[in-house]
């Protein structure tokens, strides 16, 4: 057993080092301090004032760091001195600064690249438009069931540089990565599962194309001895196969891979290596309802085989009841069922929510508008939806292809709180009341926990 020596030479190397953080967010900050117990001389670089991050200014300057805020508060990355720049995920890697940063030889890279680049254990990283914060959770939870030390972190909410030092081999990690995270990475996990691709944070990507190439960066710097896991249903990662440098599992709802997790004709998750098929689990013992979710199992499932024994799949799916923010129940009141889905950012995410239920729903959606086509929704809604009740940015959008392919009743409203009081009033005895956006939560919360958690308090409180 050991700790990651690597990783213990490069932050003694630190001191007296010039770094740039850019960005002041929650996952950077760990990160600032870390630098600085190192002794590293560090810079908070954020676009914001020193009135908007309040008392966090106050905080890191008392530990040591020195902040250029505000606007222009790039624009030092361009002098020289610096011996290394740190950017948070939802900036761009190719930024004018970034690029002038490099000619002058600069280090410019990210806490997910470093982390990568130290960590000793095996690294199972998921990415996907739908479906990756389950299908990672799940995977840590199975590890952790076959007696693993687990890691858990990334985009699911946790920065795993702060404790590089503290992973040692034998232990696994798992990591959610987003496309942010991904764009001009040049580096990948031990093992990489793509859940899905649909069109997603078209507002932050140039195109289609940069979004996809994104998420193909998870396999696109594996060797022979990796392990790459793709959707076999989907076009996009089903297409990454021919490109895959190690051991490739497919898992597909449709059919019977070479090698990969499948669902039988008679509805059990089964997985094929060499020609030797292994029942899992029967579809209907998972507790996580929706087609989605079995999906996520057999993600998960070729992720870890080979590291947890059948059984212990069988017994973690029929226990495990999800993660908050997807098709959460929040309560039964009056026999109506108020269902929390505000991870539900895309129309293909609220689209897998609501093939999830055996009836009709009581819609709530719309938010932020990413530039996403909201087209498939008209046709899903038309079979799923009983009615909707919308908000927010892209309420029209939702709207319009809705009445282009059904007559079923819409609602505008201007809050949360409304949404919530008018479904309460058209819901009757045994509907769902279903709240999936659609849409980010950009225009009127800071993100998706924050929505669901308000939309839980104002159902609590009816």
């Amino acid at each position: 057993m050991g700790r990651s020596n690597k990783a213990s030479e490069f932050f003694r190397g630190l001191k007296g080092k010039r770094i740039a953080v850019c960005g002041v967010g929650k996952n950077n900050i760990p990160i600032i301090y870390q630098l600085l117990l190192h002794g590293a001389v560090v810079t908070g670089c954020d676009k914001r004032t020193r009135e908007q991050l309040g008392n966090i200014a106050d905080e890191l300057e008392a530990a040591g760091a020195s902040l250029c805020l505000g606007d222009g508060y790039l624009d030092s990355l361009t002098e020289t001195g610096w011996d290394m720049i740190l950017r948070t995920p939802g900036m761009k890697p190719y930024l004018p600064q970034f690029e002038k940063a490099r000619r002058r030889g600069i280090t410019v890279t990210s806490e997910m690249e470093m982390f990568f680049s130290l960590c000793p254990a095996h690294i199972t990283a998921v990415t996907g438009s739908d479906g990756k914060t389950t299908t990672t959770t799940i995977i840590a939870g199975l590890l952790e069931a076959a007696g693993f030390r687990v890691h858990l972190g990334g985009n699911i909410g946790r920065p795993l540089l702060p404790v590089v030092e503290d992973i040692e081999s034998e232990d696994r990690v798992v990591v959610e990565l987003s496309s942010f995270q991904l764009t001009g990475m040049k580096q990948s996990p031990q093992t990489a599962v793509i859940t899905n691709i649909a069109p997603n944070h078209l507002d932050w990507h140039t195109d289609m194309q940069e979004y996809i190439d994104a998420k193909k960066n998870l396999i696109a710097w594996q060797d022979s001895s990796d392990i790459s896991v793709l959707n076999a249903d989907n076009e996009y990662t089903a297409s990454f196969s021919t490109t895959t440098q190690g051991k490739r599992l497919m898992f597909s709802r449709k059919s019977k891979p070479e090698c990969g997790a499948w669902l039988s004709n008679d509805g059990i998750l089964t997985l094929t290596q060499k020609g030797v098929d292994t029942p899992v689990i029967a579809a209907d013992e998972i507790r996580l309802p929706g087609v989605h979710n079995i999906e996520n199992y057999l993600a998960a499932i070729s992720a870890v085989w080979g590291k947890v024994p059948p059984e212990i799949i069988a017994d973690y799916a029929r226990s495990f009841g999800g993660v908050p923010h997807r098709c959460e129940l929040v309560r039964e009141l009056n026999g109506v069922k108020w269902y929390n889905d505000s991870i539900g950012s895309s129309p293909s995410r609220t689209i897998a929510g609501l093939e999830a239920f055996h009836r009709k729903v009581i819609l709530i959606a719309g938010g932020y508008d990413k530039h996403i086509p909201y087209d498939p929704l008209g046709p899903a809604a038309a079979k799923t939806v009983k009615e909707a009740i919308l908000l927010g940015a892209t309420a029209n959008a939702i709207e319009a292809v809705i009445r282009k392919n059904s007559k079923l009743p819409v609602h505008r409203v201007s809050s949360m709180e409304e949404a919530v009081l008018t479904a309460r009033k058209i819901a009757q005895g045994g509907d769902i009341v279903f709240m999936s956006p659609a849409s980010a939560s950009f225009d009127l919360y800071a993100n998706f926990e924050e929505r669901g958690d308000h939309f839980k308090r104002l159902v609590m409180a009816l």
